[in-house]
């Protein structure tokens, strides 16, 4: 973990990787490759749309290690390769991701921000949330290691 910072609405995170942008931006355009380390730990998915292109949408529902199933419905909103993903969750709870990544000497930082449309949502999921982000980027780092 490089560091988070949290405002009433947003959870922010950042990672930094030894991978240029372009391969971390992979890992999200194709979607068997984010099926398998979308989410917390012990988290799998099905995908039952992947239409990554602006105003695409994005079906998936997220299996949890107990045997719970969650519903997502996603939008994504802005694309730019190598650089920035968007992602409207339409589905509850209702936020907007911003993905950002820069390049720099040989690795990338990525900027994580999830704004929530309520600040007492965001407060209410917030314990799960913020090790659930960590985790996510855990396993894109793990994916990405190839140990994954």
């Amino acid at each position: 973990m490089d560091g988070s910072t949290t405002n009433d609405a947003v959870l922010q995170t950042t990672r930094t990787y030894p991978w240029p942008a372009d391969t971390i931006y992979q890992a999200f355009a194709d979607p068997e490759r984010l099926a398998k380390w979308w989410g917390p730990n012990g988290f799998s998915n099905t995908f039952e749309t992947f239409g990554f292109a602006e105003g695409g949408e994005w079906r998936y529902t997220m299996h949890s290690p107990d045997g719970q199933d969650f519903k997502n419905v996603c939008v994504f909103v802005e694309l730019i390769p190598a650089e920035k993903l968007v992602i409207k969750h339409d589905s509850a709870p209702r936020f907007t991701l911003t993905i950002t990544l820069e390049e720099s000497n040989n690795q990338t930082l990525l900027t994580w921000t999830q704004k929530f449309e309520d600040p007492q949502v965001a407060n209410a999921v917030r314990h799960l949330a913020e090790p659930g982000n960590e985790q996510n980027l855990d396993r894109l780092g793990e994916h990405l290691n190839g140990s994954a």
